[in-house]
């Protein structure tokens, strides 16, 4: 499952749909609006594997690893959101549920930052080409 945050622009849930990719945005079709940072990690815990993709850095955090979700903070601006999240979902690192499950990414025009579960230092990746 691929949730936004609610701070990602419409347009950009729009574009992901019409890429023919399956999102729900919180506050539109999950969640509720105005969910608190502190409410969404509980929240993610009762869904079945979501990937949460936000633009708040605060979600790039070591110590919210965990094994039954994935957090993606997007270091880029609002309305490049969409291109990123597909860019991710096809990386071969990172295309399935599984292989994204207990990591906490940072998605950034230069590489991709990788914090996996119970590991003592982030992994860096470049994009392919």
């Amino acid at each position: 499952m691929i949730i936004l945050d609610e701070h990602v622009p419409p347009s950009q849930r729009h574009l992901l749909r019409s890429w023919h990719i399956a999102v729900h945005q919180i506050g539109y079709d999950i969640g509720r609006k105005g969910m608190q940072d502190d409410e969404i990690i509980p929240f993610l815990r009762s869904l079945r594997r979501p990937t949460f993709f936000s633009l708040d850095f605060d979600f790039y955090k070591r110590d919210l690893c965990h094994p039954r979700y994935c957090l993606v903070y997007l270091s880029a601006k609002q309305y490049e959101a969409a291109t990123f999240v597909r860019r991710l979902l096809h990386h071969p690192q990172f295309d399935t549920q599984v292989r994204r499950m207990g990591k906490v990414v940072r998605l950034s025009h230069a590489d991709i930052s990788i914090w996996r579960f119970q590991a003592q230092e982030p992994l860096t990746l470049k994009w392919p080409k």
